[in-house]
Parts: structure tokens; sequence; C-alpha cells
């Protein structure tokens, strides 16, 4: 509900617009221009209705100081004053509008509604073009919580820097897509991104991958090949996984990192490249040192400058805005597909713990765009384990809260288990007691308790 902000010296004034506007917006109320300057501090409205002429400072002065601060705030100015140049004065101080007493109650409340709206689609075409201007600059990387903003400010800090950059952050979290942002804010943006899973390749591949071999270096050799570090020469090399590398492979890539130059298997001359390393890890490579498994050197080596990218469970406010361009990612990959979700959807979207991160988001819409059939996703579209384990998650958190008794608990929890087995059977009541293990009466007893029926 919109806030309004009545600043006028008459109690009257006050009380009548408070009427005019209940069940509209919220009115709070300033008998002078310094304790309207307390409110706004407080909590700054959406629209002031402001008199010129009170005790004290007068109403030009309050635009004035709004103005000289940076927080002007829409304002209709309503006074018994008739003059042209006192309405030109407020306008100029960034009045909006101008009424003069007594007003007519039905005229203020159309340009109230018109004013607020008018407000509205100007907050929301600045977050649009915030939301474009965010996206252009970090390709697919959204988030607007303050945790993606912060790395959002990171990326932006050490992209145009040469240093190397370790991204940690569990798995699905979107540290590729970091690592990219890093290449497209920076200096090497015009040369090549050459990605790498140290993970999804086997120990007897990935030096050949890395540095490239020469005609004969093994077996299969027949032709010599460059690796990844030639082929992101200029650009960036993003090492994802970096600690599943083998220890020999630790070894040569720390050469390769300390002297900028590499070897390729089975041969003797050293190639210079000219690369950024951004590397990547679920892992935590400190401990990973500690128990010898990774080389401490090229820990440091690589650990110049760290982003920590946070799980989805830890920015549950960026759900719907990744969840909507999951959507229209599914629906133009599979040609068809819902246009929104349904209330119930997205409050299932937000309630799931997301062990998968992102990933598993982006999945879980796919599939819920194959599933639905209307023009927008419900609940019952999207993957089981989705919807069930937000639902336990959801209730675990109202009772550790204590918003939530046992006995409700328990009876939410069941009348879930029974919709459920009552939608899949379309509400054959022999057919779900069968499946549940219970008699039909029983089940019909259940049914009538908890006032669950079709529709």
């Amino acid at each position: 509900m919109a806030r309004l902000l009545v600043v006028d010296d008459e109690l009257g004034v006050q009380e009548s617009l408070r009427m005019v506007f209940k069940g509209e917006c919220e009115v709070d109320t300033a008998a002078d221009v310094d304790e309207a300057l307390r409110r706004i501090e407080v909590s700054p409205p959406n629209l002031i209705l402001l008199d010129l002429v009170m005790p004290g400072r007068n109403g030009l002065e309050l635009l004035a100081e709004l103005r000289e601060t940076g927080r002007p705030i829409p304002t209709i100015v309503l006074t018994a004053t008739r003059t042209v140049a006192t309405a030109v004065e407020a306008m100029k101080l960034g009045a909006i509008d101008y009424l003069t007493k007594p007003f007519d109650v039905d005229a203020l409340r159309i340009r109230v509604r018109r004013t607020l709206e008018h407000c509205a689609l100007v907050d929301e075409l600045a977050r649009l073009r915030e939301e474009v201007r965010e996206r252009n600059r970090l390709g697919p990387l959204l988030g607007r919580s303050d945790a993606m903003r912060e790395v959002f400010r990171t990326l932006e800090r050490v992209a145009p820097t040469p240093v190397t950059v370790l991204i940690a952050g569990e798995s699905g979290t979107g540290k590729e897509l970091a690592a990219r942002a890093i290449h497209d804010l920076g200096p090497r943006r015009e040369g090549p991104f050459v990605a790498v899973n140290c993970a999804a390749l086997p120990d007897t591949l990935i030096e050949s991958e890395l540095f490239g071999h020469e005609r004969g270096a093994f077996t299969d050799a027949r032709e010599r090949r460059i690796g990844k570090f030639e082929a992101a020469s200029g650009g960036t090399l993003f090492l994802d996984e970096i600690g599943e590398l083998p220890a020999a492979v630790q070894a040569k890539l720390l050469r390769a990192l300390q002297e900028r130059a590499i070897e390729r298997l089975g041969g003797t001359t050293a190639i210079a490249v000219d690369v950024r390393v951004v590397a990547a890890t679920h892992r935590d490579l400190a401990a990973e040192v500690a128990a010898g498994r990774f080389r401490e050197d090229l820990y440091y080596r690589i650990h110049v400058f760290r982003i920590d990218l946070p799980p989805l469970r830890e920015r549950r406010e960026d759900i719907r805005l990744l969840a909507r361009h999951f959507l229209a990612r599914a629906r133009e990959r599979i040609g068809r597909g819902p246009t929104d979700f349904t209330p119930e959807a997205l409050a299932a979207l937000e309630r799931h713990p997301w062990p998968g991160n992102v990933r598993e988001l982006a999945n879980a819409i796919e599939a819920g765009v194959v599933m639905a059939e209307g023009d927008r996703l419900r609940p019952e579209d999207l993957p089981p384990a989705v919807t069930e384990s937000g639902r336990m998650d959801a209730l675990r958190e109202e009772l550790r809260a204590g918003r939530l008794g046992y006995e409700e608990a328990l009876r939410r929890f069941e009348t879930d288990i029974l919709r459920e087995a009552l939608e899949r059977n379309g509400w054959n009541q022999t057919r779900t007691a069968e499946q549940l293990g219970i008699t039909r009466r029983l089940l019909k007893l259940k049914m009538d308790r908890l006032g669950l029926g079709p529709g």
C-alpha cells in the first residue's frame, strides 16, 4: 500500500485527508516542515500532500530542502494561496501538481491515484533499465540480492586488473558465468575465453589437453596438437574444478603460471603464452593443502584474489528473477510452454533448499515447462523433489520458529499426503485407499475431517 504524508498545520485537513484515503493509502501526518523532515528521514513516503502556508518554515522551504539533499519526493501542493507566482515557484522546486483550497475530494483522489500510478511506472522502468544494464554488463549472471550485488561489484573491480582469480562456490552456483563476466569486463574481452573442466578429463589426457603435444609424444599422437594454454593466448583460461588436478599436472601448471610459458608433451621448446588464468573449485582448497592433496605453492599462486559465490538457499530473494529467466529460456528452447507461474508454484520454488543451486533450478523449470499444459506453470508441473521437500522444509521451519504447533503440523502433513494421492488417482477414493494401504472408509473419514475434496 502506498504511503502518503500530509503536511498541514490544520488538524481538520489532516483528519479529512486521512478519511478520504482510508483503505487506499497509508496516511501519515506532520504539522510543520521540521516534523515532516523527521518523518521522511525515518520512512520516505511515496507522495506528499503539502500546504504552503504554515507557521515557521513554509512548504516552499520543504521542497527546496528535499531538492538540495537529493531526495525529491513527488509532491502535490494544497493551499489557499491562489497566486500564479506561488504555483510556478512550487513547480520549479519539484512539485508535480497544484490544487487550491477548498479542493474537490474526487478530483484530489483522481490526481493522487494517477500520480502514484505514474511514479510506480517510472520506478518500474528504472528497475528494468538497471536490470537490462546489469544483464548486458554481466551476461546471464543474475541477481538482485545484497549478496549478488556484492559479487557484481567485486567482479567489476577485479576484471580490469591482470591478477589471477579463484572463484569458490558449491556446484551449480555459476562459477563459469562469473569467470566469463571477468573476461567480458576486462581488457582481454576481444581475445578467446577457453574453459576446461578439470574434473571431466581422465588423468592420462589432462596434461595433453592443457599443454598440447608433439607428434609421437605417445601412442596415438599422430600429429602436433596445441593445448588450452596456447588456444587461450591473448585471452582468458578458465580452469574449473582445479582441485581435481593430479599432482604431476599441478607441478607443471605452477611452472606455467610462474614462467608464463609451457612445453608441449614430447617437446623441448618453451612456448610463451599470454594468458589470464581464472580458476574455480567447490572444494576447500586450504583443507586440501593441509591434507597433502593440493600443492601449497600452487594454492598461493592462484589464490591472489578470491570471489565466493553464495548458494541459492542464501539468496532466496533472487529465485523469482531466476525462475522467470529460465522459464523464458525453456519456452524458447522447447517452442511452447507457460508464460508465467502460479503463486503456489513460485512459493514452492522459494521453499525448496536447492542443493544443486542455480543449475538445479534451471533444470526443474525446464522439466516443468515440458509437463505444463496451461498458460501458467503449476506446482504439480514441477519435479516432485522440488514441491515435496519445500513443503517439509516449510513445516520444519515453522515448527522450529514456534509459529506452528505439533498437531497443526501433523494435520498439514497429512493433508498434503492425502491430497497428492487423491489427485494422482483422479480423486478415485478406492484406488487411492489401495495405494495408501488403508480402507476406503478410513480414507473418507480423513477427507471429511480435513475438508478434502476435488475443486
